[in-house]
């Protein structure tokens, strides 16, 4: 397929494929714990993961001197984060959920600025801190209408999107030559395993109560989201520049909200509605490097100077005419 196409298919199935995640969640989470439920997803997608490490013939551990790492991605990345999300998603709706976690590449850049060093420009400090202004405002509009139910849900979601950022920064110091299907298949399978264990310990399980509408949303995460959403993703970035794929952080959310407008009885504020705009915007700014300015503002001169050179030629010709 032509990259003119693939990218635009991939970037929309990305947007899709993360903004149903939150809904499926919901559902999935009505009927079944969600420590058990998070098991689920990753037993699920285990099988399918090792098959497509085979297939595109990347090594299924880690390398010797790391290979650790395969159970502190698993615990870290996977089993403490995805629960805490699904756990969440008992309290807060889905749409809410969707915007809290969109905040993510806000959390990367913080995390990477304190443990990697990272120089941040005064549009991305400035962007940050719109966006951080923005969602506070937001979570505070919506626990005052929620209440504390509402607080134990942001707070779960909030406390995933850190851990995963945190993960990040420790992925770019220790693993960041692992290829990504290998990064995912051996510590999903860990995940699913220790949640099975904890699960059986805390939650009591009573699979005879689980309802048909719950399977089928673990089945839809296990699949699409842990598989599907991976491959697209890190597909579209390696065919799209990290500024392109990063939009999806905006337009998914976008998605999240309208199925939970359509499904939920409680839907965001319209208060909360109207901030998305300065929220979306500041971390779009954030993403945004020093070389994207720089290409704007070498555009801007070209066209600056065409213009003068266009009025040039016109005084020019009007005067010849007089």
């Amino acid at each position: 397929m032509n990259t003119k196409y693939t990218v635009p298919l991939l970037f929309l199935s990305v947007c899709l494929i993360w903004g149903t995640t939150w809904f499926a969640m919901e559902v999935a989470v009505s009927s079944i714990p969600p420590i058990f439920a998070t098991s689920l997803r990753f037993l699920i997608a285990a099988p399918i993961l090792v098959t497509l490490t085979r297939w595109y013939k990347q090594p299924l551990m880690f390398p010797k001197g790391r290979r650790h790492w395969m159970v502190i991605v698993a615990v870290f990345y996977f089993a403490i984060p995805f629960t805490l999300m699904i756990f969440g998603e008992q309290y807060i709706s889905s749409g809410l959920a969707a915007i809290i976690f969109a905040n993510m590449p806000i959390a990367v850049m913080m995390t990477s600025t304190l443990f990697l060093g990272l120089n941040l420009g005064k549009h991305q400090i400035a962007g940050l801190l719109v966006a951080v202004v923005s969602l506070s405002v937001i979570l505070k509009n919506e626990m005052n209408i929620g209440g504390a139910s509402y607080l134990i849900g942001m707070s779960a979601l909030s406390a995933a999107v850190m851990i995963h950022a945190l993960m990040y920064v420790f992925v770019q110091k220790y693993c960041k030559d692992i290829p990504v299907l290998t990064y995912n298949t051996v510590p999903c399978f860990i995940a699913s395993i220790l949640l099975v264990i904890v699960s059986l310990l805390l939650e009591g399980a009573q699979p005879s109560t689980f309802s048909s509408e719950s399977l089928l949303a673990v089945l839809y995460l296990g699949v699409f989201a842990s598989v599907g959403g991976i491959v697209a993703y890190f597909k579209l970035n390696e065919l799209s520049t990290p500024f392109t794929a990063s939009l999806c952080f905006l337009l998914f959310p976008i998605v999240a909200l309208m199925i939970a407008a359509w499904n939920t009885a409680q839907p965001i504020s319209p208060l909360s509605i109207g901030l998305l705009l300065p929220l979306f915007a500041g971390i779009l700014v954030t993403k945004t490097d020093k070389s994207f300015w720089a290409l704007d503002l070498i555009f801007k001169q070209k066209m600056c100077s065409a213009c003068r050179a266009d009025a040039k030629a016109l005084d020019l010709k009007v005067n010849s005419n007089l």
